[in-house]
């Protein structure tokens, strides 16, 4: 705006950036919330519904009465959760159906009308749940309670629209509750897109690597870490590193790690206390999952851990590459490569638009098995 003849710039706070700093600030942002109550959003179009899978149980109290509380997503078939069509920002979505469906349920999301999701993984993996058994995360941007309440808080700005879709890819109906929060407002240029990509190395190569990402290109930064790990051999799995080769690294990345447990923020093998794995979830970091064997069908471990690069985003210019080794001991004090199931997602920011996703594999490389 101009004043005088003068440049000012405009201060009015939009309502991105939400935390306890900024709680009290006024904003012209408008709140908005799609759920199976209010499919599009709209002011005053809420509880509404008088057909939905709740109308039997308020067959006595009628519209008004969580008639539509979820939906039913038939198998092999894709149900849009929301489709936004103004600028703003998705601040929250809240979410639950039965573990069965965890990495069946296919969850993507497109910005700004492209072609490409600019998101897609399982549905518990998104939520660092990605073993099909419920496990509680107690952190800032994921947060999953009793008994599989998925929420997310991670921001996801647009410029023009939202789309939010979820694939069946299971012989099975699936039953799913849902929330998602969002903010109708002016969205900044220096706003960069959400992103978050699944992949799989089931079993990782004999010396070779589990890559999270490759040929991601434009600028941005990188935010989180989630990776769904099963061990294959005895002993000590994780002195693996994690390389982030950024802007035309070559054979050498600029970051490197110097074990998987450091890089979740642990030490010495998680062990505490000694001869136990020690379980942990806190607001950036996790190892909120320890799967054991059973002694009869359950034979190997399994573990699901989180990293956030909330306060240390790993910003890159031009792309960005990112792998993490699969590393034990053997005899004589020598490292092992490791042949584990290592699936992984990545969540990053960046501007559009973005290299397309390696295509996801059936249902059958999906599987925990």
């Amino acid at each position: 705006m101009l004043k005088n003849g003068l440049e000012l710039i405009d201060l009015r706070f939009n309502g991105l950036g939400m935390g306890l700093g900024n709680l009290s600030l006024l904003s012209d942002a408008k709140t908005r919330s799609i759920s199976a109550e209010n499919f599009t959003g709209e002011k005053g179009k809420g509880a509404m519904a008088s057909e939905g899978t709740g109308k039997a149980a308020a067959r006595d109290l009628g519209v008004g009465w969580k008639v539509s509380p979820s939906v039913v997503i038939p198998a092999h078939d894709s149900f849009t959760l929301a489709h936004i069509q103004e600028a703003g920002v998705i601040q929250h979505i809240w979410l639950t159906c039965g573990p069965e469906h965890w990495r069946n349920l296919i969850l993507r999301m497109y910005w700004d009308d492209e072609q490409t999701p600019s998101v897609e993984t399982p549905l518990g993996d998104f939520f660092c749940n990605g073993w099909g058994e419920r496990c509680n995360v107690n952190s800032l941007p994921v947060a999953v309670n009793p008994a599989g309440g998925m929420n997310s808080y991670w921001e996801m700005p647009f410029r023009k629209t939202a789309r939010i879709t979820v694939e069946n890819l299971g012989d099975t109906d699936a039953v799913l509750y849902y929330q998602i929060t969002y903010s109708l407002t002016e969205v900044p240029d220096d706003a960069a897109y959400f992103h978050a990509q699944w992949r799989r190395s089931n079993p990782v190569a004999y010396k070779g690597v589990h890559t999270l990402l490759e040929h991601v290109s434009g600028k941005g930064h990188y935010v989180g870490t989630y990776l769904a790990w099963g061990v294959n051999n005895n002993g000590w799995w994780g002195e693996g590193e994690i390389k982030f080769y950024l802007d035309g690294d070559d054979e050498y990345p600029t970051i490197c790690g110097t074990g998987t447990e450091d890089y979740f923020g642990g030490a010495w093998n998680f062990e505490h206390p000694h001869g136990q794995y020690g379980q942990y979830s806190t607001a950036y970091l996790g190892l909120p999952q320890i799967i054991k064997p059973d002694g009869l069908y359950r034979s190997q471990q399994r573990f699901g851990m989180y990293r956030w690069h909330v306060m240390d985003p790993i910003r890159f210019e031009e792309d960005l590459k990112v792998t993490i080794q699969a590393l034990g001991w053997r005899s004589g004090g020598r490292y092992l490569p490791l042949q584990d199931d290592i699936a992984s997602v990545s969540f990053w920011y960046q501007t559009e638009p973005h290299a397309p996703f390696p295509s996801l594999p059936e249902k059958d490389g999906l599987e925990i098995i």
